[in-house]
């Protein structure tokens, strides 16, 4: 997969606008992992300097490689005026929702820079408990550069956090599948059961860790869990899933 064109025409014009009249700061926030039925939601703020071209390849981190966005989140955190990192826990995705953890992890995030922002773009929709003056954009990831900056760094980010789970629960094939509701990680929970890393509110884990204490799931039954999880749109590919 080729990178994206040239970086010097990343800059796109919200935010060149938003830097004359908010101020040079501005602050790219965007989260990774609301899909999965395990492990945290991460979330990343950046502020890029406003005077430096942006760095080649710098795109929404779906569209790139494990190797491309590993070698562009070196880069992004090298030349960033600061970068902060939040997640929200499984048990708050439990207790609070999905929706909720994520702005959490994304309160987190921007407390944690190292400069306020004069302002903050998001990818998504507005978020009324975000706490910080924004601007939403569907699609942001691919639309700006800052958003897409933190794209990286928070999808590596979770990647790694995934990668270490996975030395840890080797059944379920985290290091390939970073949580989400692939085949072989069905079949891990249908042979494991569910770990403390597995998000008990989501609907599919709860039910197999029913259909567990009762009894032994089939090969039937897994294959209808992942036919209903594809139809929901949460089934990946076991060896190349990029993840939200």
């Amino acid at each position: 997969m080729a990178p994206s064109s040239g970086g010097r025409d990343r800059w796109k014009p919200i935010e060149r606008e938003l830097r004359k009249t908010a101020g040079p700061y501005i602050a790219g926030i965007d989260e990774v992992g609301r899909g999965p039925l395990a492990g945290p939601v991460v979330a990343c703020a950046v502020i890029m300097p406003p005077d430096v071209r942006a760095i080649p390849g710098v795109d929404d981190s779906k569209k790139l490689t494990g190797d491309q966005r590993r070698r562009l989140a070196v880069k992004i955190r090298a030349r960033a005026v600061s970068v902060g990192i939040g997640a929200a826990s499984v048990h708050e995705i439990d207790r609070v929702n999905i929706y909720h953890a994520t702005v959490l992890a994304m309160r987190r995030a921007l407390a944690r820079l190292a400069i306020a922002p004069h302002h903050v773009l998001v990818d998504g929709k507005p978020l009324r408990t975000l706490g910080h003056e924004h601007t939403a954009i569907v699609g942001g990831d691919d639309a700006c550069y800052t958003i897409a900056c933190a794209s990286i760094v928070a999808k590596v980010t979770r990647d790694r956090v995934m990668g270490a789970l996975a030395r840890r629960y080797p059944n379920y094939r985290w290091e390939r599948n970073v949580g989400y509701s692939t085949l072989a990680h069905l079949e891990g929970l249908a042979a494991h059961g569910v770990t403390p890393h597995h998000r008990r509110s989501f609907i599919p884990v709860r039910q197999l860790s029913l259909d567990l204490d009762r009894r032994e799931l089939t090969s039937a039954d897994v294959a209808a869990m992942a036919a209903l999880l594809e139809t929901s749109g949460h089934t990946g590919d076991d060896e190349h899933f990029a993840g939200d």
